[in-house]
């Protein structure tokens, strides 16, 4: 699990502002997961709904698969996140394989095994952090959500994703804010971000 206090001590915090065809550029971040800063202890339901904003129609009818630390989960009010929790949230997949994943799908008896079950009920609700995946679908309806409202990333892993995008994308950005100021994209586009820093807290405005 990862402190509070210690991700925002070592965290630079870089703003995008981008145009919305260079949005697709992000969906590796978006898949390969990041963290983000919520109150745990609380169902996922509440967590999706309450947390982030989403409708309860749309979690149901969106939101067909969902792993909560490598687990299928069929019962998302049951469901708890603990802080450092890994929380996966897929659209419907294609295949056999997507029909035995899906949420209280007519095969989720084939994994019974595998299927998450919450062994205690009385976990206490604070601030905490959990770890999120979104695949297909999901990561163009909600990443815009999520990169909003602020994401944390590795250094490396952001450096990597910087030093990877073409011209085009940075030509793309509107505005690029580290720490509030102003800042050539070169200096990005070189991984020159500050190398004390483990994480960076990462916002990116999409332009309508």
């Amino acid at each position: 699990m990862q402190n509070k206090n210690t991700l925002d001590d070592n965290a630079k915090h870089l703003h995008i502002t981008i145009d919305p065809t260079h949005f697709s550029n992000f969906y590796e971040i978006l898949q390969s997961g990041f963290i983000v800063r919520c109150r745990v202890g609380v169902s996922i339901k509440a967590l999706l709904c309450e947390q982030f904003g989403l409708t309860p129609e749309y979690v149901v009818e969106r939101i067909s698969t969902i792993f909560l630390d490598g687990k299928p989960v069929d019962d998302i009010e049951s469901a708890i996140i603990k802080d450092g929790s890994r929380l996966a949230l897929s659209a419907a997949m294609p295949g056999l394989v997507g029909a035995t994943m899906r949420r209280e799908g007519v095969y989720a008896s084939l994994r019974s095994s595998i299927t998450y079950e919450e062994k205690h009920s009385n976990y206490q609700s604070k601030e905490g952090t959990v770890t999120i995946k979104l695949f297909n679908l999901l990561m163009e309806e909600l990443g815009p959500i999520f990169l909003k409202r602020g994401i944390f990333v590795t250094f490396p892993a952001m450096a990597t994703f910087l030093t990877k995008q073409p011209d085009n994308f940075w030509k793309a950005c509107k505005e690029i804010l580290l720490d509030r100021k102003p800042v050539v994209y070169s200096i990005l586009q070189k991984s020159n971000l500050p190398a004390q820093c483990d994480w960076v807290f990462l916002t990116v405005l999409i332009l309508n």
